[in-house]
């Protein structure tokens, strides 16, 4: 698949003449984007070309940092889709290392076995020698000194750290840890690489079996290499630990809990990948690697200038008031208001009867533009709104995932002013539609950042480095809770059936990662913040005067 950024003949087709003559996207100017000019034109090949600066411009890192960091070596001139048989793009240092097999068996599948035992057979089994951790004073993973050092991770990994504040002063005793109980639905003990699990109360659906898989993965992705840890864990979507009941971090700090999302200002969690990269089988979505194979696939089947030309958006609006309320933007050619959007109610019931023949995720990229909006909280639709090759209008919402803090409004999505949301969609459509490359360029960057920084591979060293950068804050050496049961890959899969048995084999790791994950990159600066927010202001403020303009 051709890359989507541009090289310098394509900004040169694309942008207009005043910004043409500024320099090329390689090189460092002092002049601020929105400083250019002031030609309608201009803010938007802004919106959509300048945010490709916006590593290497706008925030002050090293340039060498900002371009290993994003991309994974892929090909882009064979036209293919770049995937792997397992729906995962090339890892640039996966071609590099031995494939060293993770041993799974479930034995005779019909005789009935406890999952202990299952657990007691696999440490029985052989496998290579581990590797050992890099915490608690253990020496380093050793590699083979010929293959080119790590990159840098993705920029959002940068946020781990931020995420991580409120202990940085204190440290993380027993004590603190027990305080998340009441919030937690699980607690999860890794010890000499082996997992424990204390259920605290029932997760919604299979959200608590589906996370615990996804840290077996990663234990077995890296065998040796995780280091002792212990974590609480909320499976739900709301906020449960308030900063602003903890206003002095020095002298009593929160206690630490891992969720899927977070309101960024107002709640001290610990971002985790949710459990939808590993299947959601309740709502028959696949993992999301080989999901991701069906979403390149269907984009390259119906082109962007082939798709409707308007907004999509389909899902259960009775989740939340933000929902409910964007179906006033829905088309209502009775009385002659068209929003340029067609929004649809899913009705997941419904959809379970029919068995899910009208719910494929791929098969929703037949529009041209796809609208985000947040759940109870946040929504894991996110990273498949995104994979359409179609630009995503997101509705503003306090809630953010792992991933979503990497995402640049102007450059990865369109963003809209929930006051004003039908007004901005309309607007959104209309200008997309008139400007057809600039559009096109923001979909595909934001399907690039979905297929490559959000690979499986990233997922992965995402959980590795939070996990690793929160056990050096541990107080205590973790030990097993006296309620806790061992799981592990076989104990999680062995006696399911259906979905869930499918979706677990499919998302199952087949081999050691041989290699030293990316780099987990310093903390932002005071100084990066602030130019990170005014770039987000500055898009938002030029957006709501072409709208008020009508251009």
């Amino acid at each position: 698949m051709k890359s989507s950024l541009p090289d310098e003949e394509e900004m040169a087709a694309m942008v207009p003449a005043a910004v043409e003559r500024q320099s090329s996207p390689t090189r460092t100017t002092t002049k601020s984007w929105w400083k250019l000019g002031s030609g309608v034109g201009m803010i938007i090949g802004s919106l959509v070309l300048l945010a490709l600066l916006f590593g290497t411009k706008r925030i002050h890192l090293d340039a060498a940092y900002y371009n290993n960091s994003f991309l994974p070596a892929t090909d882009h001139s064979t036209g293919s889709s770049g995937f792997s048989r397992r729906g995962r793009p090339p890892h640039p240092r996966r071609a590099h290392s031995p494939l060293v097999p993770i041993p799974f068996t479930c034995g005779n599948d019909t005789s009935p076995s406890s999952p202990a035992s299952l657990c007691r057979r696999r440490r029985r089994a052989p496998s290579p020698a581990p590797a050992p951790s890099s915490s608690q004073g253990a020496r380093r993973w050793r590699f083979d000194p010929s293959v080119a050092p790590p990159p840098w991770c993705p920029v959002y990994f940068r946020h781990i750290h931020t995420d991580l504040d409120p202990w940085r002063s204190t440290g993380i005793t027993r004590d603190t840890l027990e305080r998340a109980m009441p919030h937690a639905e699980f607690r999860l003990t890794v010890v000499s690489g082996r997992a424990y699990v204390q259920n605290l109360r029932p997760s919604y659906q299979t959200r608590d079996v589906f996370t615990q898989w996804g840290v077996l993965q990663l234990l077995a992705r890296f065998p040796g290499r995780v280091p002792d840890v212990d974590i609480m864990f909320s499976a739900g979507d709301v906020a449960q630990v308030l900063s602003a009941d903890y206003y002095n971090t020095t002298t009593h700090p929160p206690p630490p809990l891992f969720r899927y999302c977070k309101e960024e200002k107002l709640e001290a969690a610990i971002v985790f990948p949710d459990w939808s990269f590993w299947g959601w089988p309740e709502l028959s979505i696949r993992p999301w690697a080989p999901l991701m194979e069906d979403f390149v696939r269907e984009n390259k089947a119906l082109p962007w200038r082939n798709r409707q030309p308007y907004a999509f958006w389909k899902g259960n609006p009775e989740v939340s008031d933000v929902r409910r309320d964007l179906f006033k933007c829905n088309n209502d050619s009775a009385n002659g208001k068209d929003w340029n959007a067609r929004l649809f109610w899913q009705d997941w019931n419904a959809a379970s009867r029919n068995g899910f023949r009208d719910s494929n995720l791929a098969k929703q990229c037949d529009y041209r533009y796809k609208i985000y909006v947040q759940g109870h909280a946040w929504s894991v639709s996110e990273k498949y709104i995104l994979a359409c090759d179609s630009p995503m209008l997101a509705v503003d919402t306090s809630y953010v995932d792992f991933f979503s803090r990497g995402l640049v409004a102007g450059r990865h999505y369109w963003p809209i002013d929930p006051a004003r949301k039908c007004r901005a969609v309309k607007f959104a459509v209309g200008w997309g539609n008139e400007h057809a490359g600039q559009a096109m360029r923001m979909g595909q960057e934001g399907s690039r950042f979905a297929r490559e920084e959000m690979s499986m591979d990233y997922v992965y060293e995402y959980m590795f480095h939070v996990i690793t950068e929160y056990a050096a804050l541990l107080r205590y050496r973790p030990t097993v809770p006296e309620k806790a049961v061992e799981v592990c890959v076989e104990s999680l899969a062995c006696g399911r059936r259906g979905r869930e048995k499918e979706f677990l084999m499919e998302s199952r790791e087949e081999y050691e990662a041989r290699y030293e994950p990316c780099t987990l990159p310093p903390p932002f600066t005071d100084e990066e913040a602030r130019e990170m927010a005014a770039w987000d202001r500055e898009v938002r403020s030029k957006l709501v005067k072409m709208e008020e303009e009508g251009h």
